[in-house]
């Protein structure tokens, strides 16, 4: 892979050093430090809430150009007699070496004579968009602004002119990836005041008129948004799918919400409901695949005293009880025909029957009604009455899955750490990292539900004040993390399998090594475990079938 040929041929691993004893860590000439990066990321967020969007963005720029000129130089001195183009690659290896980003260059059109420029980058795993995604969820705007900074310091430190970058897409305002693109300053036509990002600014004289800038916006903000409440998310299909049934919530129209099962449609006909005009009213929900289909009638509609045997009672079905409120109709597409031929009648007539009674009632019910199942093929098979659908489906509204918004991740898990450790009567500081990226990665079959059941399971399996770790959310075991580095007793990084084996070695050595007898042992292994075939055992040796047969002739003659 290009990626460890670059490491290895700059020998990027033995040139960062730990010394424990000091309190350093090097990385050539310069020094380096570890932060937590939940701990730099509510940094990052304090500057966003104390500074203002605008003047927080510059800060963190400016700080990202001053860290690429530094690697810019240390790439420089790695380089020697490289062509410049080599040398600049180096740029994108520090990003992922220092646990930023890891960025791929996709174009790059340089001359270095005259110092003209044009690339294009593509970023994955970028540390600054998941944190800012955590604290503030997916917003309009891009959020890699320490990044952009250090792609323009390090690229213009080698052009030896003001090459600006610039982040065309972002996870973090829910696109797909984090792209950017460069080229010289005057090159751009920008028309706003990006290149005043690159720019000092004299916080202090400017603060009062800050902070009634941000009074204003906020009371704007909060007058324009719509309180999600107990519904949580930011991606764009989130978005999309609230604004949906923001604005149904007022009116008297029926909602079908559309979904894989988990996905958290009885959450938005809650929401629905408790921001509709009936909140003081009640909220009813069945779930119509729960119910045998031959007591479906009798849950929705009600029952007569004598309707059947054992009917002794009378009693009002689920839509008298919601009357004046809200019915929550989930898994609408397993009603039985008999079912949907009542249901339709009712939300044609607005009456109800009881089963076993000829008296109708009149109800005044706002029907919600849910399904996971495909109506329009229900309707092609013959499963589901094309009338009752056209009714339930006057105003569709599809949400996501979990593994299609998966910004939201970060903010589900939140809300819910904080619904269940209550529950468990802890305090708990929030998931760890390795955690996070192992939720990230999930496919979620199961959805909303199922990241709800991996966090309760975390709470309860997490210390008290502390974080829920990898190994607190899978019963089934966590996934295998990727190979990761450890420190040598040198102070020099290497990787985890170099690193165990150099503890083996010290251990031999310790021991008072035999060269021969590990030789010989080592000989007798690998035959043994090629079940006397020597070309197999040869290849394990990494050592020709002559040699070995040499080797083994050898030892067999000093043992006579």
């Amino acid at each position: 892979m290009q990626h460890e040929k670059l490491i290895e041929q700059f020998n990027l691993r033995s040139r960062l050093r730990f010394n424990l004893d000091s309190g350093h860590i090097w990385l050539g000439e310069n020094r380096m430090l570890m932060f937590h990066a939940q701990a730099f990321g509510a940094l990052r967020k304090e500057l966003f809430d104390s500074l203002g969007a605008k003047r927080a963005k510059g800060v963190l720029l400016r700080m990202g150009f001053a860290s690429g000129r530094h690697d810019a130089e240390l790439a420089c001195k790695l380089s020697n007699q490289l062509n410049p183009y080599d040398a600049f690659q180096i740029g994108p290896e520090l990003h992922a070496f220092e646990g930023l980003v890891k960025a791929t260059i996709l174009d790059a059109k340089i001359d270095w004579e005259a110092g003209t420029f044009f690339g294009e980058v593509e970023w994955q795993n970028s540390w600054e968009a998941e944190s800012h995604i955590q604290h503030f969820g997916v917003g309009e705007d891009v959020a890699c602004w320490s990044l952009v900074g250090y792609a323009s310091g390090y690229t213009s430190y080698f052009l030896k002119r003001f090459i600006v970058f610039r982040e065309m897409e972002c996870t973090g305002r829910g696109d797909p990836r984090c792209f950017i693109v460069g080229k010289p300053a005057e090159a751009w036509n920008f028309d706003d005041d990006y290149l005043d990002y690159f720019q000092p600014d004299n916080v202090e004289c400017k603060l009062r008129q800050l902070q009634d800038d941000v009074k204003q916006l906020t009371a704007t903000l909060s007058a324009q948004q719509t309180p999600a409440g107990r519904l949580v998310g930011s991606s764009p299909g989130f978005r999309a799918a609230f604004e949906l049934v923001s604005k149904a919530a007022k009116s008297p129209i029926s909602v079908l919400l559309l979904g894989e099962t988990g996905v958290g449609k009885e959450m938005f006909a809650r929401w629905l409901h408790e921001h509709s005009d009936r909140a003081d009213q009640p909220f009813v929900a069945i779930n119509c695949a729960a119910i045998p289909h031959d007591l479906i009638e009798s849950e929705l509609f009600g029952v007569q005293k004598g309707a059947y045997t054992g009917a002794q009672h009378s009693r009002p079905g689920r839509f008298e009880r919601a009357n004046g409120g809200t019915l929550f109709l989930d898994e609408v597409g397993d009603l039985s025909p008999a079912a949907q031929v009542k249901l339709l009648r009712v939300l044609q007539t607005g009456e109800i029957e009881r089963l076993g009674d000829d008296q109708t009632r009149k109800v005044n019910v706002r029907l919600v009604a849910a399904t996971n199942v495909n109506l329009q093929t229900a309707i092609a098979e013959g499963r589901f009455r094309a009338d009752l659908y056209y009714r339930l489906a006057t105003y569709p509204v599809t949400i996501p899955p979990l593994r299609e918004r998966k910004a939201d991740i970060p903010l589900l898990a939140a809300a819910l750490v904080e619904k269940y450790a209550p529950t468990y009567h802890k305090k708990i500081e929030g998931i760890t990292d390795r955690a996070m990226q192992a939720l990230l990665a999930q496919d979620w079959p199961g959805n909303v539900r199922e990241l709800e059941n991996l966090i309760e399971r975390g709470v309860l399996l997490a210390q008290p004040g502390g974080q829920i770790e990898l190994e607190h959310l899978f019963a089934a075991g966590a996934p295998e993390p990727q190979n990761g580095v450890e420190i040598g007793r040198e102070g020099f990084i290497g990787d985890a399998v170099e690193a165990n084996r150099g503890r083996l070695y010290d251990a031999l050595l310790n021991e008072g090594f035999d060269l021969e007898a590990h030789e010989r042992r080592l000989v007798e292994l690998a035959v043994r475990r090629a079940n006397g075939n020597l070309t197999h055992a040869a290849r394990l040796l990494g050592v020709t079938r002559r040699q070995l047969a040499y080797r083994l002739k050898q030892d067999a003659n000093a043992s006579e």
